[in-house]
């Protein structure tokens, strides 16, 4: 019962996730339908409620331009596990502010890349001149796709996979 299920939009756009909980509810108000159901079924004495991964709205719901959190994991995602100094492709990451933080950088997409270990600490609390390093690709915020916003779920969810698309 402690499992994650995808909202979609009446028009099968991923809106958000939402506890098992929720979405029985959703259901039994009859503001969702079940999209897929390969959970089983919540029994009781007298029901048996089907327990969903999918769900889809009823009604089109207006909802406001999402954006991809600013996390170490997206950070990685979005420089594909690249050190963006040296090129090294690498699990054993950290995260760098191109302009460190004491001297006026912000904690935003444009300022922080993921760094290697050693370039990290050669670059330490220096801008790019005088580190005498460069930037592979320049830092961006990432755009909002469905798979940016939920992919993370697929290793425990795969039936999500149709409704993410690209």
């Amino acid at each position: 019962m402690n499992h994650d299920v995808l909202v979609l939009n009446q028009n099968f756009e991923p809106l958000n996730v939402c506890p098992i909980k929720r979405a029985v509810v959703l259901l039994l108000s009859g503001k969702a339908e079940i999209v897929v159901n390969n959970r089983g079924y919540l029994r009781t004495p007298t029901t048996e409620i089907p327990i969903p991964s999918v769900i889809r709205l009823a009604h089109q719901v207006r909802h406001p331009r999402l954006r991809v959190a600013l996390t170490r994991r997206a950070v990685f995602r979005r420089d594909n596990f690249t050190c963006q100094y040296c090129g090294v492709q690498s699990n054993h990451l950290t995260i760098d502010h191109v302009i460190p933080r004491h001297r006026g950088g912000t904690h935003t997409w444009e300022n922080v890349v993921s760094a290697c270990p050693a370039c990290n600490r050669k670059k330490g609390g220096k801008t790019l001149n005088e580190a005498r390093m460069t930037l592979r690709r320049k830092p961006f915020e990432p755009k909002p796709t469905p798979r940016a916003l939920f992919g993370h779920y697929l290793v425990e969810c795969q039936e999500w996979e149709p409704y993410l698309g690209d």
